[in-house]
């Protein structure tokens, strides 16, 4: 028997379901950027429905990405809506990625937030309803964010970087919410448990109503780390594991280890972490501390393993 084929709108579907699964008044007023990545007319559809008061910049949908590429982490592609934000006083901004399945914010005050701390504002809302419950984040998260999960009551579990891992370990111990640093969050309360941005920044705006607060005082409570950006250092793609796993044994002399993914020193005020890329020839390193002047021991520490190495490249920082 031949197969069939069934054409379905589900842009109205998603419209419809996005529009019924939150609960907001339009009280704040929002800046977007979709970064002429594919969510600017459905966000724009989504957020008319709901009377939230929003201007957006790069709605339209266009491959070459004229204006810059859709990466809502990276601050240099999201210098205009930062601008945008403080200088039209809006009460925040929202960025997705092409695809929109990851989110970044800018605060009233033009501060970008990544996915850790977008991952503790959500976590506040989520740990009301499941007591107790596991939130799941990756490896080059802060501390602060688990420090946070821990004082709301939540058991706080890191996991490999991947979307696609983390989404398997959600499923895995029924967590209802998991994110990664890199804007990718996963709603497993009230939701699917997967990362849609179009969702997040929903859920983004239901908290702030519900809190009655602005974006920069809940992320305030959040207890922040000096840290450094993800630096990429080039390293061939036959040699970048066993870069790692020599790190491993020679940091497990000294200090406390987590190597689920890559290497990541431990220390009360901080952490160094070294994994390879998933994607590139390179070794990703962050670094954080709780003073500017730790964080720049932490690095130097990092740096000074890592330079003992003949195949890493310290003088390119890959992108």
């Amino acid at each position: 028997e031949r197969g069939k084929v069934q054409k379905l709108d589900v842009i109205d579907q998603y419209v419809y379901e996005m529009i019924h699964s939150v609960k907001i008044e339009g009280k704040y007023k929002v800046a977007i950027d979709p970064g002429n990545g594919t969510a600017g007319p459905i966000v724009s559809e989504i957020f008319k429905s709901l009377n939230i008061p929003f201007e957006g910049i790069y709605m339209e949908v266009d491959g070459t990405f004229p204006n810059h590429l859709a990466d809502p982490t990276v601050e240099k592609y999201m210098k205009d809506l930062q601008t945008k934000v403080v200088k039209e006083k809006f009460d925040l901004g929202i960025g997705y990625d092409g695809d929109a399945d990851r989110i970044g914010a800018i605060t009233e005050k033009g501060v970008l937030l990544f996915g850790d701390r977008l991952l503790g504002i959500f976590s506040k809302q989520v740990l009301k309803n499941y007591k107790g419950a596991t939130i799941i984040h990756d490896v080059k998260c802060s501390k602060g964010l688990t420090e946070y999960i821990e004082k709301l009551g939540g058991k706080p579990l890191m996991w490999k970087t991947g979307h696609a891992l983390l989404k398997a370990k959600l499923r895995e111990v029924n967590a209802p919410l998991a994110g990664e640093m890199s804007g990718h969050i996963f709603f497993n309360d009230r939701f699917y448990g997967y990362d849609d941005a179009i969702y997040a920044s929903l859920r983004l705006l239901e908290i702030l109503e519900e809190e009655r607060k602005s974006l920069s005082a809940l992320a305030d409570e959040i207890p922040y780390y000096y840290s450094t950006p993800e630096i990429r250092v080039g390293c061939p793609d036959d040699k970048k594991f066993e870069v790692v796993s020599k790190l491993v044994e020679e940091f497990k002399k000294q200090y406390k280890v987590i190597d689920i993914d890559g290497v990541r020193v431990e220390f009360e005020d901080g952490f160094g972490l070294i994994r390879a890329s998933n994607t590139q020839p390179v070794l990703v390193v962050r670094c954080e501390g709780r003073t500017p002047q730790r964080l720049e021991e932490i690095k130097q520490l990092i740096f000074g393993a890592l330079s003992k190495f003949k195949e890493v490249d310290l003088n390119t920082d890959v992108h």
